[in-house]
């Protein structure tokens, strides 16, 4: 019994240390403001091989240079992306009509509206960008506010279990699985309850009357 309960000490120890591992990998590195993301195609390979997880740290335009690699929102529906940049237009002003005192557009002597040049607020940042696999660039360049931030490291294959685990399924096998593994944690200690039960009625028959 004592060697069946080291065994199972060791095998709960290490369960426990790789669900530890698993919920800071996939959760717990948002604390320090890194967000993972599941590589979904072969657009990035060999740096960043599909079911891989890529872990984002947040960006500001102005820090990405040509040759970064960048995690972006591709369209409405939020498909992310991360390809590389591989040239960077930054606009600080824009056209706009010239106005009467109506309100109406100033035109020229064509009638063609009239544009003066002015400042914007901030800085817009355009991105051009490329995965490492394909031949071409992207079709449309990726504008500063869809930038969502840049990889700082990956751990290959761990995007197919995070990807899994968010599916209703998975969720529900893997919430099973810990209450599981939780209760069985327990059972080295319920296992020498029972093994000592004996003991201790033996040395109370032993007292004198």
């Amino acid at each position: 019994m004592k060697a069946f309960r080291r065994i199972w000490s060791v095998i709960t120890t290490i369960v426990v240390i790789l669900i530890v591992f698993l919920a800071i990998a996939l959760v717990g590195v948002r604390v320090i403001g890194l967000t993972p993301y599941t590589v979904l195609s072969g657009s990035m390979e060999p740096t960043y091989h599909v079911g891989s997880l890529i872990y984002v740290k947040e960006a500001e335009p102005a820090e990405i240079e040509v040759g970064d690699p960048i995690t972006f929102v591709v369209n409405e529906d939020l498909l992310v992306a991360t390809h590389r940049v591989v040239e960077i237009d930054v606009q600080t002003s824009r056209q706009q009509a010239i106005v009467d005192e109506t309100g109406e557009a100033m035109l020229d002597a064509e009638g063609n509206p009239i544009y003066e040049e002015v400042p914007l607020d901030e800085p817009a940042y355009y991105f051009t960008t490329k995965g490492d696999a394909n031949d071409a660039v992207d079709g449309a360049q990726v504008y500063y506010k869809n930038l969502l931030g840049v990889p700082v490291f990956t751990i290959p294959y761990l995007g197919y279990l995070s990807n899994w685990i968010q599916t209703k399924k998975g969720m529900i096998i893997s919430i099973n699985v810990a209450l599981i593994l939780l209760l069985l944690t327990f059972l080295p200690d319920l296992l020498r309850s029972v093994d000592d039960a004996p003991k201790k009625k033996k040395k109370r028959r032993k007292r004198p009357a």
